[in-house]
């Protein structure tokens, strides 16, 4: 790792819990017992560094991880562990990230603006040339949600170049939409290149990818396989899936299933003492290694558990709460509750408080 970077990833994962139901979920959250949760790791360990004025595309085949990634680096969703330190603004052009379906799309552009800290009147003055790019005509007075999938990348892509962000994220968003959009695109991304702006660019066109990319991270299953010069990185993913399409029916399956369970039975304890180990042999002199690592690996992380501590305050405050209901339901303040327990629960009373026979 160097100092001259844009964006760097050291040592990130990213962990999914596997919920079959809504309120398994919800059984887990409030659960004070520490029974296993099923797990996915969609990303097992990246480190890679962006240089200032770099474009460097993300390839691999689905599910490899690469949104994952992508997301992360903008900061849309965040790592289980690892450092991610991204110098500058970031703006993601994907398929319905950050466009709200009940807004229209002139609402949207506005609302996207202002969340990166433009002025109005900054909207207003570049907000003919976003209409122009999208070019998606009076459906930027409709809906969202109305729109088609090339809709919505046109005025995605069109919002997020006219920012001006330090980096642009690219996710599959040159994927849809017409030769004359995607060639507007292309300009428009060598433009930024020229500015030196700093790219990320996620695409399955290996095309796309060797035409605008100065270097490629090959992600697979979770693992950056490789890294390194377009051309190399390229010529390597195109014989691996020139092996793959060769395999049979089930051979495919197999393998596919093979490297998801990989991901599931990641060991992320198994990993972080992986990383002191080789630590230690790069730096013997230094003994806070295992101290270092470990702060590397949680210090910039915000938990996405619940403590212990605060499920055991979060079920009594829950209990509060629905004991206090009932005793609402009954008919009885919670003072004269107090004052009186024999209310609670009574027998022989109504819920309006009065006395009844019982037998008669």
């Amino acid at each position: 790792m160097t100092a001259d970077y844009k964006i760097k990833v050291q040592n990130v994962t990213k962990e999914f819990d596997l919920f079959k139901t809504r309120s398994d979920q919800l059984k887990a959250f409030f659960s004070i017992s520490n029974q296993p949760i099923p797990e996915f790791w969609a990303l097992k360990g990246i480190s890679l560094e962006v240089h200032p004025g770099e474009t460097l595309g993300l390839i691999g085949v689905n599910g490899s991880g690469k949104s994952t990634l992508s997301n992360i680096i903008s900061g849309v969703i965040p790592q289980t562990t690892g450092v991610v330190d991204v110098r500058g603004d970031t703006s993601i052009v994907a398929i319905n990230s950050g466009l709200r379906g009940q807004l229209t799309g002139l609402e949207n552009i506005r609302l996207k603006a202002l969340m990166m800290g433009m002025t109005n009147k900054e909207i207003d003055d570049m907000l003919d040339d976003i209409i122009a790019f999208a070019d998606i005509g009076d459906f930027v007075y409709q809906p969202v949600k109305s729109y088609s999938s090339g809709m919505k990348s046109r005025l995605g892509f069109s919002i997020a170049v006219h920012i001006n962000p330090d980096i642009l994220i690219i996710d599959e968003a040159l994927s849809v939409g017409d030769d004359t959009f995607y060639q507007k695109c292309v300009e428009k991304i060598q433009q930024f290149k020229d500015e030196g702006k700093t790219i990320v660019f996620v695409s399955h066109s290996l095309k796309q990818i060797e035409k605008l990319c100065d270097r490629v991270a090959w992600i697979q299953y979770g693992d950056l396989k490789q890294i390194g010069k377009t051309k190399e990185v390229v010529g390597d993913y195109r014989k691996f899936i020139k092996w793959f399409k060769a395999l049979n029916k089930d051979d495919k399956k197999k393998y596919q299933n093979d490297s998801k369970e990989e991901q599931k039975a990641f060991d992320i304890k198994a990993y972080e003492k992986q990383v002191v180990a080789e630590r230690k042999q790069a730096e013997p002199d230094n003994p806070n290694v295992a101290r270092d690592v470990h702060k590397e690996f949680y210090g910039g992380v915000i938990s996405e558990t619940m403590p212990w501590r605060t499920r055991i305050f979060s079920t009594l405050v829950a209990v509060a709460v629905v004991f206090l209901m009932l005793v609402n339901i009954s008919g009885h303040s919670l003072t004269s509750t107090v004052q009186d327990p024999s209310l609670i629960f009574h027998p022989t009373r109504t819920l309006t408080g009065v006395v009844t026979k019982t037998g008669r």
